[in-house]
């Protein structure tokens, strides 16, 4: 298979058809064996790219610095000390980095300001993630699916529990319309998608095989489930004060060890991490002093379970996101 996406800005996979999407994951299979032999694949010698970290990362972060570092580029990372929607705007940023890289990575807040920056730039734009959107994560969710359940991701079922509103919850629904795959979101209604991008996602459904479902009691959500993902119940950037109600409205949609056996036999667990899943973290621990849990959108029994999958989703990130710049700076090994 062989996609000419030369150019292309990755935003949302919105943007993307189902073919898109499959390349992009083979291209990441095939750089991921590139690695894994000790072999060196660096073609964008001599080319730099721009990190732009609003948000605080751990693999986002990692995972593109070392990716473009395989590929022959360097990096150069721009969090608190830019001047992005400061000082300066966000098209003459655009501009301005547009003349020193080939490419702009961007990690924060709305999707109009990596829109924006799109709209003004002349290289390729990457989302590492937005409130809206994280379409590197989904391309990771994807290559993990199929390592661990077969290639062929056409009528595998995926369950997301908790808060399906923002990004992880949109980026799922989305990237599985897409792909064939049958989306739950299980949570409360008030924590349900936006209904347009539903709809949108229930056409692209129609047309690939796939289908979208709201579902409110997670033991009818789980059955036949082959993936069972969460993620935080509060995102980056949201008030402390929004904790209380988060615990009270989410806690029966905690996912437990008891849930991952309801699912389909050989059934995964997935996480985009960070995650609640212990006291062993600053958050963890104040949450337990304040309202007396350990444990919150997962148990550690759950995450720590064969079945999860987490840390491969974590290592895939860096190779779904090589493939992304790969294919956007208009590379690939068996082209080259």
């Amino acid at each position: 298979m062989m996609v000419d996406l030369k150019g292309r800005d990755f935003l949302t996979l919105c943007d993307f058809t189902q073919e898109e999407i499959s390349y992009l994951l083979d291209l990441a299979k095939r750089l991921k064996a590139i690695k894994k032999a000790g072999k060196l694949y660096q073609p964008l010698k001599g080319k730099n790219v721009a990190l732009i970290f609003e948000k605080t990362s751990t693999r986002t972060r990692c995972s593109f610095e070392v990716a473009a570092h395989d590929l022959g580029m360097g990096t150069t990372y721009l969090a608190e000390g830019s001047q992005i929607g400061k000082k300066e705007s966000i098209a003459d940023t655009a501009s301005v980095l547009t003349t020193m890289f080939e490419g702009i990575e961007y990690r924060g807040y709305g999707q109009a300001i990596v829109e924006e920056l799109a709209k003004y730039a002349t290289v390729p734009v990457w989302n590492g993630l937005t409130n809206e959107f994280h379409p590197t994560q989904l391309l990771a969710d994807m290559l993990t699916m199929q390592e661990k359940l077969g290639e062929d991701l056409k009528g595998r079922k995926v369950v997301y529990f908790g808060d399906a509103r923002y990004n992880m919850g949109d980026s799922w629904m989305v990237a599985c319309a897409k792909m064939g795959i049958h989306f739950v979101a299980c949570a409360p209604k008030k924590y349900f998608p936006d209904p347009e991008l539903v709809a949108r996602c229930e056409a692209w459904a129609k047309e690939s095989g796939g289908s979208v479902s709201l579902i409110g009691d997670p033991k009818e959500a789980v059955k036949d489930a082959d993936v069972l993902y969460t993620d935080v119940w509060v995102s980056m950037g949201e008030p402390d004060e929004v904790w209380a109600e988060r615990i009270a409205d989410l806690k029966t949609y905690q996912v437990t060890k008891e849930l991952i056996d309801a699912a389909k036999p050989g059934a995964i667990f997935m996480h985009c991490l960070p995650a609640f899943h212990d006291r062993n973290t600053k958050i963890g621990q104040e949450i337990f002093e304040k309202f007396g849990i350990a444990e919150m959108e997962v148990t550690d029994e759950a995450f720590t379970s064969k079945n999860s999958v987490v840390f491969d989703e974590a290592e895939n990130r860096m190779h779904t996101i090589k493939a992304v710049m790969a294919a956007t700076l208009g590379v690939d090994p068996d082209r080259d």
